[in-house]
């Protein structure tokens, strides 16, 4: 009886002290974003429909709530308590594979999408684009559109640019785009919240902090999972093309949970001195199989400082223009916690 009693006691010790790792978990949701559908001419950018078919059937058969990206992100910035099984179906560009591809699946399904949309090309009625009044159509049905910036240009800093210069250039980038979403859409179209997507996934802790001081949440084009403890200056997201999506990879990654990190040093991707960089963890709690790797999939070199404190380094230079390090670890329901952070080396960044 009293080994009973202390193995029920020992039982309840460890769920107080899991608390807060089964709360956060319940209260994420897992970002997807994709750029072209069918246009097996860029394979790095491509998802074929074969792969897109089983991932939204995968979706509807497995009872996952799809969800637009603004709704996920209100209810973490309401501290709203987001239900399991949450995803998001984003897009980068508004290529016009969304509309002719992508749109009748996901209209079929149901399933609402974010497209993240780079106005010019729109306005100069490139072919390679969706249209207005495409985005309008989808707008009807199931579609929120945000904003992408209006050329498409660097949001960092640029070689020679005074921080005046930087700030005023990028500011008419997303202005001009919100003006334009907005006067063809709505005036409330994108503002609650107002989500830019970083051209090239590129930011810096200047771009991340004056997007915020403009009322913009950050999306970035880095794998990972967002949950109420995300920072969102940089929301992540898992992005799919042909090579990374075949459908035993959604899933994996779709079953993902975030990992549970109380601090990074440095938060900024740029790398301008130290290559390879260190990255330095602080671990909300100690992990298993925890193992961490550049973006051809080499281990990097770790160090514990403690049994929550880790700095990792890659064992040769990264090469301009982006690289990344990722980190996974196994969870108690033997799913997988990921971290991702992103370097960048663009030559064109302001020294």
């Amino acid at each position: 009886m009293i080994k009973k009693y202390r193995a029920i006691f020992a039982l309840s010790l460890f769920l107080l002290s899991n608390v807060s790792l089964f709360a956060v978990q319940s209260n994420s949701a897992v970002v997807f974003t994709y750029h072209r559908f069918g246009e097996t001419t860029y394979p790095s950018t491509n998802i074929t429909l074969e792969q897109f078919k089983n991932q939204l059937e995968y979706l509807k058969e497995n009872d996952y709530k799809v969800w637009a990206l603004s709704k996920i992100v209100r209810s973490i910035e309401n501290k709203k308590k987001l239900p399991s099984k949450v995803v998001a179906i984003t897009m980068d560009d508004a290529w016009k594979s969304v509309y002719e591809n992508a749109y009748p699946l996901l209209k079929e399904k149901g399933f609402p999408f974010t497209v993240f949309i780079n106005t010019s090309p729109i306005d100069h009625k490139s072919k390679s684009f969706v249209t207005w009044q495409q985005i309008q159509e989808m707008s009807e049905n199931g579609a929120e559109f945000a904003n992408h910036t209006k050329t498409h240009d660097f949001l960092i800093p640029k070689r020679g640019e005074s921080q005046s210069v930087w700030q005023a250039r990028i500011k008419a980038e997303i202005v001009k785009a919100q003006e334009r979403l907005q006067e063809k859409l709505g005036k409330k179209t994108n503002e609650a919240p107002r989500l830019l997507s970083y051209p090239f996934g590129e930011y810096t802790q200047e771009s991340a902090d004056f997007i915020k001081s403009m009322g913009y949440v950050g999306v970035t084009q880095i794998s990972g999972v967002l949950s109420s403890s995300s920072d969102l200056r940089a929301i992540p997201r898992f992005p799919m093309s042909e090579r990374y999506a075949s459908l035993e990879e959604f899933v994996l990654k779709l079953k993902t949970r975030a990992m549970e990190v109380e601090s990074v040093e440095p938060w900024s991707p740029v790398v301008r001195d130290e290559n390879p960089p260190i990255l330095h963890l602080k671990l909300q709690h100690p992990m298993q199989n925890f193992a961490c790797y550049n973006s051809n999939g080499k281990l990097l070199t770790l160090t514990w400082l403690s049994d929550t404190e880790v700095e990792m380094v890659a064992k040769s230079p990264l090469k301009p223009p982006r690289d990344k390090y990722t980190c996974t670890a196994q969870t108690p329901q033997n799913q997988w916690y990921w971290y991702s952070h992103l370097w960048i080396l663009n030559p064109e960044m302001a020294e």
